[in-house]
């Protein structure tokens, strides 16, 4: 029996998810691309390629478990994925300047999105790792979750939220490290993308250092081939440079 090589995109309908997604049916060593989003139907330059498997899920921690529980469903040997959930601001939710601008619903809100959810695929997916083949996982961080490399302040719930979920990959990637020895977690930072989540506050970037969606996915890509598996979680830049906790 052939065993198919599967990878999965949660978040897939975002900017830097959708362009993952894109990279992934592109590339000839996946045959089944599993793409999770809150949006219920793929965007049209998807709908009909015959690798991807568009998947509904709200990101509640019951709708996580089901999407998992169906990709077991469909005999999924993970072999690559990608975490892509993540919130900075929305109608409701601004980065804070200052301590006096943070609000318990706003730090619910955006620990839920940069930490809760990601570390509850994390917990699922175990049943889907592969038991033989190498598999990659990288989950959406920021070089501002790093305490060492606060300079600035501001940015309250973005700042701890990512620490937090650093803090919870770290010590998943330990318990993992016991029984799923062919695993290994990246926390990436991809550099300031051109998103949705970033056009606020792109007038202070140089255009230089804008990325665009495409070029962070085939880095990610990139880098998620050449990182070695040795149990522990890299926390890594778009250019494979190390990043201080």
């Amino acid at each position: 029996m052939i065993t198919s090589r599967d990878a999965l995109v949660v978040a897939a309908s975002g900017g830097i998810g959708a362009a993952i997604v894109r990279t992934m049916l592109n590339d000839p060593s996946l045959d089944r691309i599993f793409a999770v989003s809150s949006v219920p139907k793929p965007p049209q330059e998807f709908g009909n390629n015959g690798k991807l498997t568009w998947m509904y899920c709200d990101y509640s921690a019951m709708k996580i478990a089901r999407t998992v529980n169906h990709l077991l469903s469909l005999d999924c040997n993970l072999v690559m994925g990608a975490i892509c959930n993540g919130i900075l601001h929305d109608d409701a939710v601004q980065p804070e300047k200052r301590i006096d601008d943070i609000t318990e619903e706003s730090l619910r809100k955006v620990f839920t999105a940069n930490a809760v959810v990601p570390i509850l695929w994390i917990k699922e997916l175990k049943q889907v790792f592969p038991k033989r083949d190498i598999c990659k996982i990288a989950i959406l961080s920021a070089r501002v979750g790093s305490i060492s490399d606060n300079k600035l302040g501001g940015w309250y719930s973005y700042r701890a939220s990512k620490s937090a979920l650093n803090m919870l990959l770290k010590t998943s990637a330990i318990e993992l490290n016991r029984k799923f020895k062919n695993v290994k977690l990246i926390s990436f930072h991809p550099g300031t993308t051109d998103t949705k989540l970033s056009r606020p506050f792109q007038s202070s970037v140089s255009r230089d250092k804008l990325f665009p969606t495409t070029f962070v996915a085939t880095k990610l890509m990139d880098l998620m081939r050449k990182t070695d598996v040795d149990g522990e979680l890299s926390f890594l830049d778009w250019a494979g440079v190390p990043i201080e906790w």
